[in-house]
């Protein structure tokens, strides 16, 4: 998430302070199982953003340190580089999606949405934000109509594209909704939406505000805004989000260590806590992705030598986590 606009220790110290954690929990998934997946090459990927091919079980990870994005085969105890750092001048992978038809999304904060052929690797479409003002295009989501809706941080608007868009190819990221109206108040700059998931139905969105802590919704027909009502827990610096087919939404929430799993009203305006898994293997958890049987997590380890500050030590192996009953 390197941002050319702000530095990262100031721009992630308002939003991910290591001094907010709580106290460890005891969790409420005790019988969930974490372990590694498979490791990521490199000694400072500082990964941020995973996405799953629901075709073909691939997993894609983006790095917020250069750029890569990594791909592991299913089986794999290894991944490998997709797309080298820097591939179309991009600098940072913070949002990744895999869409119905097998194209994956992926977001450069400072400039936009990159969309590539997973069987090839070739550039599809390249949408950025017009202008120069600052902007922190975050995280993504696609709904079923294959339109995508990603997250400014900075802003606190939602972007869209549409697949018309996608199909003429390049060109501007232009805002959909603006939740600045029902965001609590920030400082200049500061961070607040972050991962962002859409309803299997294509009815509306979910996108949580780090700092605060709330789980907002936006009607994709009407366009209302609301704010979840959430029920026997709260979220702490909630980063990436996971949203199941049967109204489970899972959340990543990075400084203390912790997964929270929320069970859904049908139509996304209250949530009711059903799980808590905290554990400091997670290593500062940013983004997940479930599937049956098992929830991968990325383990960014940010604190280590990493955008978090101050930092607590030296990086160890790069790993994506499975965690298993939860």
């Amino acid at each position: 998430m390197w941002s050319k606009f702000m530095p990262v220790p100031l721009a992630l110290a308002a939003a991910l302070s290591l001094g907010a954690a709580p106290a460890p929990s005891v969790p409420s998934g005790a019988d969930a199982r974490v372990t590694t997946a498979f490791t990521l090459p490199g000694a400072k990927v500082y990964p941020e953003g995973i996405a799953a091919d629901a075709r073909t079980g691939t997993v894609y990870v983006g790095s917020y340190a250069d750029g890569t994005v990594y791909r592991a085969r299913p089986g794999a105890r290894s991944a490998e580089v997709f797309l080298p750092a820097g591939t179309d001048g991009r600098t940072t992978a913070n949002g990744l999606r895999v869409d119905a038809r097998g194209r994956l999304w992926v977001t450069d904060s400072t400039k936009g949405v990159t969309v590539y052929d997973t069987r090839t690797g070739s550039r599809l479409a390249r949408f950025e934000v017009p202008g120069n003002a600052p902007r922190f295009v975050n995280d993504l989501t696609v709904t079923p109509d294959g339109a995508a809706y990603l997250t400014d941080s900075v802003r606190g608007v939602i972007y869209r594209v549409t697949p018309e868009q996608l199909a003429a190819g390049d060109g501007p990221l232009l805002v959909a909704y603006d939740l600045t109206p029902a965001l609590r108040p920030r400082p200049a700059g500061g961070f607040s939406l972050n991962g962002i998931v859409s309803d299997p139905a294509g009815r509306f969105l979910l996108t949580v505000d780090m700092p605060q802590g709330e789980l907002h919704r936006v009607d994709l027909r009407t366009g209302a805004l609301s704010r979840v009502t959430l029920t026997g827990g709260d979220l702490t610096s909630p980063d990436g989000l996971d949203l199941s087919p049967d109204g489970t939404l899972r959340v990543a929430q990075n400084v203390p260590n912790t997964l929270t799993r929320w069970k859904l009203s049908p139509d996304g305006t209250r949530g009711r806590l059903t799980g808590t898994l905290t554990d400091p293997s997670l290593q500062i958890p940013t983004t997940l992705t479930h599937r049956p049987g098992r929830t991968l997590v990325v383990r960014s380890q940010f604190d280590k030598d990493g955008p978090l500050t101050p930092s607590t030590g030296t990086p160890t192996a790069f790993t994506i986590a499975s965690v298993r009953g939860f």
